[in-house]
């Protein structure tokens, strides 16, 4: 009997090791095979949709920030916000982005007379963190128009999007019942769609924002600084921050003094897809999790009869 189990036992470490070399093998070809068709670089597009906001142009009216909410107050769930000294609720103050509102007028100062306004809104990442993080495809970037939009029917309420969000841009209704997301759609299914172009850049009176395709937002920027050199500094903020983004900046003051941080030229989401296709494509994560439940069954049977021979041997 106890050659017989001992017989068996060295069976079921022989088939142990076939089947992990084969588990192993299979699951190597599988992310060798994902690995080399996921390691192009993404080219930019510069077809895409989006705005150039002009800071030296910028009155801080803030007719934007009130556009913004009047056309897309429906579709986007926005109230208004009532300032602490108006006791009427006639007036509508809102100190940064909320669940309320998504885009806002801040004015910066710098070192005496140095001030400016900057505008802060969705980027519209041409490859967006939140839309990579998002488990449930919630946030999704149009294949045409390059705009970031989200639905709020699929949401989970998970918050990732707002933890990778390197711009610090979308923010969650915590004063709801039925909270969601909210962030700037470029009007996409408002002002875009009935108009042509965002709520915001249409009502802009000192033409301080403009819309229009990547290219030709690239273009006319370039335009400006050429012309005028002592008005701007030579960059333009999002031509390749995190891959680029589609919300373009002009400016007199360094964009680190704006709020606008310096950040590295490749997007983290390139990096982030690239290892999240490579685990989950043909169902290697599934396969790698069965492998290690049939692991652990192999282990515990083999306790399991280690234990009985002792057992036959006492």
């Amino acid at each position: 009997m106890l050659k017989r189990k001992g017989r068996s036992i060295e069976m079921r470490k022989t088939s142990r090791r076939e089947f992990l070399a084969l588990l192993g093998a299979t699951g190597a070809g599988l992310l060798a095979g994902k690995a080399s068709g996921a390691a192009g670089v993404r080219a930019i597009n510069d077809t895409e949709l989006g705005m150039l906001y002009d800071a030296t142009r910028c009155v801080g009216c803030k007719a934007c920030m009130a556009a913004c909410k009047r056309v897309n107050r429906s579709s986007g769930d926005l109230s208004y916000e009532q300032a602490p000294f108006d006791h009427d609720k006639l007036w509508d103050t809102p100190g940064d982005l909320s669940g309320n509102t998504r885009t806002i007028i801040k004015l910066y100062k710098k070192s005496g007379t140095r001030w400016s306004y900057v505008k802060y809104s969705c980027m519209h990442c041409q490859e967006p963190s939140c839309v990579s993080v998002c488990p449930v495809s919630a946030m999704t970037k149009d294949k045409v128009t390059g705009i970031v939009v989200y639905d709020k029917d699929k949401c989970i309420g998970c918050r990732y999007c707002m933890v990778a969000c390197a711009f610090n841009i979308p923010r969650f209704q915590w004063d709801r019942k039925a909270p969601q997301i909210v962030k700037c759609d470029m009007c996409s299914s408002t002002n875009l769609r009935g108009k042509g172009i965002t709520a915001c850049a249409e009502v802009c009176p000192a033409g301080a924002i403009t819309f229009g395709k990547r290219g030709d937002l690239l273009k006319e920027a370039r335009g400006r600084i050429s012309a005028h050199p002592g008005r701007y500094v030579t960059d333009i903020y999002g031509e390749k921050e995190l891959g680029g983004t589609n919300h373009l900046y002009l400016a007199g003051l360094p964009f680190s003094d704006l709020g606008l941080h310096n950040f590295p030229g490749k997007a983290p989401a390139e990096f982030s897809e690239h290892i999240q296709h490579a685990i989950y494509h043909d169902f290697i994560a599934p396969v790698g999790l069965y492998g290690i439940f049939c692991l652990i069954a192999l282990m515990n049977r083999k306790k399991a009869d280690n234990t009985g021979i002792r057992k036959e041997e006492e």
